[in-house]
């Protein structure tokens, strides 16, 4: 486990601010976008979390988790980038896929959510193909997931405590 910084800099990049763009990758693709294409390569993580958020037309916002509310696995590209001074900082991304049903009706991408058996191979601690890679940056099964609204609060940077995972009632 380690902590990086959200918004990948390609180890290339002349300015960290490059960062603010790349928060998310596109599935689609990827192997040869610039800026993913190295990390995709030789860098892919996990990235733990217990839900992750939405907002819907209307600006209400959701929480989607998986249904029997363990951690996901969101598929990750890191990269370690040099500043002109020589701070070394680490970054990354997360890979995003066409929606599944449920999440389809919040937004028109959801974050690659990897199953444990994959785990392996994607950290590259099994040999794997390209289309293999590639395969796994599916959305995951609707089925296997829930959402619940949550307050608008969950929009604001300033704000990070527990009950903005809590469910809000008379929304949707």
């Amino acid at each position: 486990m380690d902590v990086m910084r959200w918004g990948l800099v390609a180890f290339w990049a002349k300015d960290i601010k490059v960062g603010f763009s790349n928060i998310n990758a596109k599935a689609e693709g990827i192997e040869g976008k610039p800026a993913f294409r190295e990390a995709f390569q030789r860098r892919r993580c996990l990235v733990p979390v217990d839900n992750f958020y939405e907002t819907a037309t209307g600006k209400q916002p959701y929480a989607i988790a998986l249904a029997d509310r363990r951690l996901m696995a969101l598929a990750g590209l890191w990269e370690t980038w040099r500043s002109p001074a020589g701070e070394r900082v680490r970054s990354f991304a997360i890979i995003t896929t066409t929606p599944n049903e449920l999440c389809a009706e919040l937004h028109n991408r959801m974050p690659v959510v990897l199953k444990p058996d994959v785990w392996p191979a994607w950290l590259g601690e099994e040999p794997v193909a390209l289309p293999q890679l590639k395969a796994m940056l599916a959305p995951y099964p609707s089925a296997e997931m829930t959402c619940w609204p949550v307050s608008p609060h969950v929009g604001n940077v300033k704000n990070n405590d527990a009950s903005l995972i809590e469910p809000i009632a008379g929304a949707g």
